[in-house]
């Protein structure tokens, strides 16, 4: 996880973490979101979601594996990625994390244990079950889970049946995680689902299943830790259904002509973010002076991962045909 640098404000309050991280990931595209606007590369964003990924990936450990999507910058920061090289990468640069090669949706992370970054739709869960399927053969490190990232868009494909029926057969460490966030790129997912409740869908391959509040990090961590450790014990897999909601366009720039203003109107007022802030606040966890502590920090890192990505070097161009088969 990300936090404040040898804080003595989170080791005296270690409920700050979650906090901190969700700030750095929205701050961190919207920075992105703002250079795209300027013409650098485009990327889609996870803004309105970052209690999903910093609610499940604080309950993994340095066994497990995560196949994360298009919307991954919140996946790789909750894992611990630096802002600095992810920034870097993204803007094809040769100090990011895959030496500018992969941009912002091909991105893989070995040591933070991100086997991959599927733009595909769906394209990771087609991968899922081998990841597992080594995990369990004793390919990875003992009981370790692997956890994969997917919207509702991508449950309308065939491929999720498939990897859950496989899943379920072979009986693999596998938790399925949808972030549900109600849009489909520029479709809403009523209009493409019979039955928009995905959790159900799972059930009917035998599958534990929950449907949490997505954007209630407190919650969706405590699911994710109960199936994380039901799947160490007894090695099967689970699904989660998050239920959140996208605040920004499928890509930048993207004036939302296609949104039910009401309905974003009504999700904004639940985001995630706010909904921590003002939990802290009531515990008695989180003063203004320590938020304000966290927000100078977290603008600091933003700035220097800009500052870094902006001076790095241009990939090499005889380095073009590396990491490819011909």
């Amino acid at each position: 996880m990300n936090t404040l640098s040898n804080s003595p404000l989170l080791e005296r309050q270690p409920r700050l973490h979650g906090l901190y991280t969700m700030m750095l990931i929205r701050a961190y595209e919207e920075r992105l979101a703002l250079l795209q606007q300027n013409g650098a590369p485009g990327t889609c964003t996870s803004v309105g979601q970052e209690a999903c990924a910093v609610g499940v990936i604080s309950t993994l450990d340095w066994r497990d594996r995560i196949i994360t999507n298009h919307r991954s910058a919140a996946h790789l920061l909750a894992r611990g990625a630096d802002p600095q090289r992810l920034m870097a990468e993204v803007l094809g640069r040769a100090d990011g994390y895959c030496g500018g090669h992969s941009g912002s949706l091909h991105i893989s992370v070995r040591e933070l244990g991100v086997v991959l970054t599927s733009t595909i739709v769906g394209g990771g869960l087609s991968l899922a079950p081998g990841v597992a399927l080594a995990q369990r053969m004793g390919q990875g490190e003992e009981g370790g889970v692997v956890v994969v990232f997917f919207g509702d868009g991508a449950a309308c494909e065939g491929i999720l049946h498939e990897s859950l029926n496989l899943a379920v057969q072979w009986q693999l460490p596998l938790l399925f995680v949808c972030e549900n966030n109600q849009w489909q790129a520029y479709v809403h997912r009523l209009e493409t689902m019979a039955d928009d409740a995905i959790y159900r869908w799972a059930c009917g391959h035998g599958l534990e299943t929950q449907r949490i509040d997505g954007n209630d990090v407190d919650a969706v961590s405590a699911a994710a830790r109960q199936s994380v450790a039901a799947i160490r014990a007894d090695g099967r897999p689970r699904f989660l259904e998050l239920l959140t909601y996208r605040q920004r366009g499928h890509l930048e720039p993207d004036d939302l002509a296609y949104v039910d203003h009401a309905e974003r109107e009504r999700w904004l007022k639940r985001d995630p973010l706010v909904l921590m802030r003002e939990r802290l606040r009531a515990e008695g966890v989180l003063q203004d002076n320590d938020l304000a502590a966290m927000q100078q920090q977290v603008s600091q890192r933003i700035d220097a991962a800009q500052n870094f990505a902006e001076s790095s070097a241009w990939p090499d161009p005889q380095q073009l045909l590396q990491h490819v088969y011909a």
